[in-house]
């Protein structure tokens, strides 16, 4: 067993640095949006585009992804999706270069395709190269881990680049860029002359065998399947709208928050996520999902009402993580500092409704991850809605969205995640 893991440890590193990514490529459309609001003289709602065009992908891609893992295998799968990856971080690198937000659309959009598919590949072949068992999840929950600081770190360094906002361009990202291209083309390389083993290829004979249900047979599933939708735009809706919240707010109890401070304020909102699940990891073995999603979701919607309802003339210094990887002040409304805590609540959140939606689906489970990845694009369906929401009625009504999302999570954790289809033959 030892020397399986040596000989495995390079292609664990590779998917440990493609978890990075994800986070890291998936993080670029919240500071960028910031951006593309000033550069193009965007809506709240247009500069949620981007954040939307990423996620919708997932709705193109989640099940012909899975398909790809069936028939082509993990290694293979990766390639492509990093090859994917590469190609939409380009594109949003040119928009930079022309100014034009058609193209930046374009490149978030085929970053989201990459992002699906390396979504459907790392978690799986993890688990694999791991062994399955304990190993496989540590393995799992570490890149997850990682997945956080990736989240952490790009609105702290987007946000350190753009430094003013009235005069920032795409193109002063472009560090960002070039560090996502580089490491894409560094996981290409290793992925490609390493041997990785692929015991989930289908055949052509099995794929054709039909079965008389489906995940979509257990009514558990359906209502999780909502949820991840759910979860998926409070998490990205919660630190985007707080980004363009500080950035373009002109009466924040006084204060000038510029983009720098901004990013290590959204940065913290991330790092929390990543306390979130080392302690949701670590009590995972004595806490039910149902108990902790329940915890969560309840907390949240507290955070929530106390944002929504506490006066944005009131300020408080919060601790934030800066883009030096240290700590500082900086001075927020109180209703910001509620918001970014709402992160703690959000990060145990994913994998709570993925264990009770798939609680009992035995052979049905693998095409409910193919259906789970196609409704993460709830991360770019449900923010366009609070954009839009926002652009009506403003900023802290738009949060009304995300309080209605957390109540849903809310149901399903004490009602809706019950199975009621035992019935159905799952072997």
């Amino acid at each position: 067993m030892n020397t399986k893991q040596k000989s495995y440890a390079l292609p664990i590193a590779m998917m440990f640095a493609l978890f990075f990514m994800i986070s890291f490529v998936t993080g670029l459309p919240n500071p960028l949006g910031v951006i593309v609001k000033n550069q193009f003289g965007a809506s709240n709602f247009m500069s949620s585009l981007g954040n939307a065009a990423n996620f919708i992908a997932y709705a193109f891609m989640g099940i012909p992804a899975g398909l790809l893992l069936e028939r082509i295998g993990y290694k293979k799968t990766a390639l492509a999706a990093i090859v994917v990856g590469i190609t939409g971080v380009a594109i949003q690198f040119l928009s930079g270069q022309l100014g034009n937000f058609a193209i930046y659309l374009t490149g978030a959009f085929v970053s989201g395709f990459s992002m699906c598919m390396l979504n459907t590949v790392v978690n799986p072949m993890l688990n694999t190269l791991g062994g399955g068992g304990k190993k496989g999840n540590q393995l799992i929950q570490f890149g997850g881990s990682i997945n956080s600081i990736g989240a952490t770190i790009v609105p702290v360094l987007v946000g350190y680049l753009i430094g003013n906002v009235a005069k920032a361009n795409i193109s002063d990202a472009n560090p960002a860029l070039f560090i996502a291209m580089g490491i894409f083309a560094l996981a290409f390389l290793v992925l490609f002359f390493m041997q990785i083993p692929e015991p989930h290829m289908v055949s052509k004979e099995k794929a054709k065998i039909k079965h008389t249900h489906s995940a979509l047979s257990f009514r558990h599933f359906i209502l999780g399947a909502i949820a991840i939708f759910v979860y998926v735009g409070v998490e990205v809706g919660i630190p985007n709208f707080t980004n363009l919240f500080m950035t373009t707010n002109t009466s924040l109890g006084g204060l000038n928050i510029n983009a720098t401070i901004a990013g290590t304020v959204v940065g913290t909102y991330w790092f929390l996520m990543l306390l979130g699940r080392l302690t949701g990891a670590s009590v995972g073995a004595t806490i039910s999902s149902k108990a902790m999603l329940t915890f969560a979701a309840s907390l949240a919607l507290i955070l929530l009402m106390f944002a929504i309802f506490s006066p944005i003339s009131t300020t408080v210094k919060m601790p934030v993580f800066r883009s030096d990887i240290s700590f500082g002040m900086a001075e927020v409304p109180i209703s910001v500092m509620f918001l970014i805590l709402v992160g703690i609540c959000t990060s145990v959140m994913w994998g709570g409704i993925f264990n009770l939606a798939v609680e009992g689906l035995g052979k049905y489970t693998a095409m409910a991850s193919g259906i789970f990845m196609v409704m993460v694009c709830g991360g770019g369906i449900l923010p366009m809605i609070q954009g839009f929401v926002a652009d009506k009625m403003g900023y802290v009504a738009s949060y009304w969205v995300i309080f209605v999302g957390v109540a849903y999570i809310l149901f399903y954790a004490l009602i809706g995640s019950k199975n009621v289809n035992k019935d159905i033959p799952v072997e």
